[in-house]
C-alpha cells in the first residue's frame, strides 16, 4: 500500500475517533442523555428477554407518566383500534392487543421523540425524528412477517440514531451536512456529507453509542449500512435480508423527502425493481408500504399535536401527497392542505415551536382520578367479556389503581395453595417488583393469639384505609414483615373474597396500595366506590377463568 494511502486511512481513523469522544463527551454533559440511553436499554432488554412477564415491561412505561399517556393515545390511533371497538384505556390492555414488541417499538419512538425538544433547533429536530421513525415504519411495512416487521422496525430506527444524535448534539455539524446535500447535483448523499464534515459515517456512529448503551449484538448488527454491492439471489431467510431491507427503507424515506411529488412514483419504482429480486418483493410492494407507512405516521403525528409547517420536507412524509403517481391526479397546494386536513393532521403554516409532550399537555387536559379509574373500569369490562388472560385482567386492575390514586406502589397477594397464606405475586411502582416477595398473610390463626392487621382485615373481609401507620394503635398490629421491609405511612387493604353458596366464604387475594406521607392517600367516596369495583372486577375474573 503507497504511503500516502496509508496516511490517509490513518488521518480518517483519527477523524472518527475524535468525532466520535467529542459526541460522547456533548451527550454526557446533557443531564437527558443517561435518562436516555437507560431508557432505552431498560425497554430493548425487557422487551427481548423470555423471563420478564409482560407486566414488567408495562411497569417499566408506568414509571414515566408522560410516555403513559402518549403511548395511550398513538394506541388509540386506528392503526392499532380495530374498527367498532372502545377505545383503549390502558398499558396493560395494549400490550394484550398489540403485543410486547408492539408496545416496546411505540415506547422507543416516543422514548427519541422525548429527547428531541431543543428549542433553538425544533424544526430541525422534528425532521429527523420523523424521517427516523418513517424509516422504521416503512421497515415494518416491508417485513414478510411479524417477527420480521418488528425486527426491521427497530433496526431502521436505530440506524438513524447517528443522525438524530448528531442534530441534537452537534446541530452546526448537522446544518453543514444538509448544506452540502442541497447543493446542486453532483450533490453529496447523506453518508458522503457526514465523512466529509464529521470524519465518520453515521451508520458508524450509531454503532459506537449502541455499543455505549449494550444494545443487543443482532440489532447492532441490522445498524451497519451492509457494504458492497446489492445480492443479484433471494436472501430469504438470512441475516442479511433485514440489513438489505432497513437499507431500501431509508433509500425509500430519503426518495419522499427530497424528490418532487411528480417525479416520486417513479423513483420508488426504480428502488422496489432494484431490490426486487434479493428480499422477493412483490410488484408495487415498495410503493404500497410508503402508502400505509405514510398514514400510520401522519396518525402518529395526529396523535401527539406534532405539527410541521407546509413548506418542510418532512411534509412530503406525511398523509399529503400521492405515492405512487401524484402527477396523475393533479394535486395542488389547496388540494394538499385538505388532505392534511381530512387526515387529522394540523399543519403549522407558522414557524413553530417544538411541541413540549409532557404529562397534560398533549392537547387534551390530564385525566382526573376518578376518570382513570372510570376509564380502566370500563377497559376491564371489554377485556372481560373476550377471551382473556387472568393476569392480563389483574395487571389491569393494578395498572388502574396505580395510576388512579397516583400510588407509591401497589401489590397483588394470591393464595398460595400449599401454604394457605397470601403472598405477593405481582407489583407496580417504586420497588415493588421486589417488595412483592416480603408479603406473607396467614389465613389462619394460632389459639389465643391476635391476628395481625393484614390477616384481620383479610379474614373480616374489610376495606381498610390506614391514614397514619405510626399511630400507636395500628403500629401494634403491624406485622414484622411489613415493618422491616415495606414500612409505608399510608396505605389502602382491598380483599378479595369468592362466596360460595352452602360453604364459607374464602379469601382468594389482597390488593394493597401505598403512598409515602401520612395522609397523603385521602380518596372520597366516588373513588372508594370505584375502587370497590376494580376489586370485584377481579373476583369475577377468577370467577371465570375457574
Amino acid at each position: 500500500m503507497p504511503a500516502s494511502a496509508s496516511a490517509t486511512d490513518t488521518d480518517t481513523d483519527t477523524d472518527a475517533r475524535l468525532t466520535l469522544d467529542y459526541l460522547l463527551r456533548r451527550m454526557r454533559s446533557k443531564q437527558d442523555f443517561p435518562a436516555l440511553s437507560a431508557s432505552i436499554s431498560r425497554v430493548q432488554a425487557l422487551s427481548e428477554s423470555d423471563s420478564e412477564s409482560l407486566h414488567t415491561l408495562c411497569d417499566e412505561i408506568l414509571q414515566d407518566v408522560a410516555l403513559t399517556q402518549k403511548l395511550l393515545r398513538v394506541v388509540n390511533t386506528a392503526h392499532y383500534r380495530r374498527a367498532g371497538t372502545d377505545p383503549i384505556r390502558t398499558v396493560s390492555r395494549a400490550v394484550s392487543l398489540i403485543g410486547v414488541a408492539g408496545v416496546r417499538n411505540l415506547a422507543l419512538s416516543l422514548v427519541l421523540l422525548d429527547h428531541m425538544h431543543d428549542q433553538v433547533h425544533a424544526l430541525q429536530l422534528k425532521e429527523a425524528f420523523l424521517h427516523t421513525v418513517m424509516a422504521g415504519t416503512l421497515a415494518s411495512e416491508l417485513g414478510a412477517t411479524p417477527g420480521e416487521a418488528e425486527e426491521a422496525f427497530v433496526g431502521t430506527l436505530f440506524r438513524r440514531l447517528g443522525w438524530l444524535l448528531v442534530a441534537f448534539y452537534l446541530p452546526e455539524d448537522a446544518e453543514q451536512m444538509r448544506g452540502l446535500m442541497r447543493a446542486p447535483p453532483p450533490a453529496p448523499s447523506e453518508a458522503q456529507a457526514a465523512q466529509q464534515v464529521l470524519g465518520v459515517r453515521l451508520d458508524e456512529l450509531a454503532d459506537a453509542i449502541g455499543a455505549q448503551w449494550s444494545l443487543p449484538e443482532a440489532l447492532r448488527a441490522c445498524m451497519r449500512a451492509p457494504q458492497g454491492a446489492l445480492p443479484v439471489h433471494s436472501l430469504t431467510g438470512t441475516p442479511e435480508r433485514l440489513h438489505w431491507l432497513a437499507s431500501l427503507a431509508e433509500a425509500a424515506t430519503d426518495a419522499m423527502l427530497h424528490t418532487p411529488p411528480p417525479e416520486l412514483g417513479d423513483a420508488l419504482l426504480r428502488l422496489q425493481r432494484s431490490h426486487a429480486r434479493a428480499l422477493d418483493l412483490a410488484p408495487q410492494a415498495l410503493q404500497d408500504a410508503a402508502g400505509r407507512a405514510r398514514k400510520r405516521l401522519s396518525e402518529l403525528t395526529a396523535a401527539l399535536n406534532l405539527t410541521v409547517p407546509a413548506s418542510s420536507p418532512a411534509e412530503r412524509l406525511l398523509d399529503t401527497y400521492y405515492v405512487d403517481a401524484p402527477d396523475a391526479v393533479g394535486t395542488t397546494a389547496g388540494d394538499t392542505a385538505g388532505t392534511a386536513s381530512s387526515a387529522g393532521l394540523d399543519i403549522d403554516l407558522a414557524e413553530p415551536g417544538f411541541t413540549d409532550l409532557g404529562a397534560g399537555e398533549l392537547g387534551a387536559p390530564a385525566l382526573s382520578p376518578t376518570e382513570i379509574l372510570t376509564s380502566g373500569i370500563q377497559d376491564i369490562t371489554n377485556t372481560l367479556v373476550e377471551a382473556f388472560s387472568l393476569q392480563s385482567v389483574l395487571h389491569m386492575v393494578l395498572e388502574t389503581l396505580y395510576r388512579g390514586l397516583d400510588a407509591r406502589r401497589v401489590v397483588f397477594c394470591l393464595r398460595d395453595a400449599r401454604t394457605g397464606e397470601l403472598q405477593g405475586r405481582m407489583g407496580l411502582g417504586e420497588g415493588a417488583e421486589l417488595l412483592k416477595a416480603a408479603f406473607h398473610v396467614p389465613l389462619s390463626v394460632s389459639p389465643g393469639a391476635p391476628p395481625d392487621l393484614f390477616t384481620a382485615v383479610s379474614l373480616k373481609n374489610a376495606d381498610t384505609l390506614i391514614a397514619d401507620a405510626r399511630l400507636p394503635a395500628v403500629a401494634r398490629l403491624l406485622p414484622r414483615w411489613f415493618t422491616t421491609h415495606i414500612d409505608a405511612q399510608t396505605f389502602l387493604l382491598l380483599p378479595l373474597v369468592l362466596k360460595r353458596a352452602g360453604q364459607p366464604d374464602r379469601v382468594i387475594g389482597l390488593i394493597y396500595a401505598d403512598k409515602a406521607a401520612a395522609g397523603s392517600l385521602q380518596p372520597d367516596e366516588r373513588t372508594l366506590s370505584l375502587l370497590r369495583t376494580l376489586r370485584n372486577q377481579a373476583i369475577m375474573a377468577f370467577k371465570q377463568s375457574a
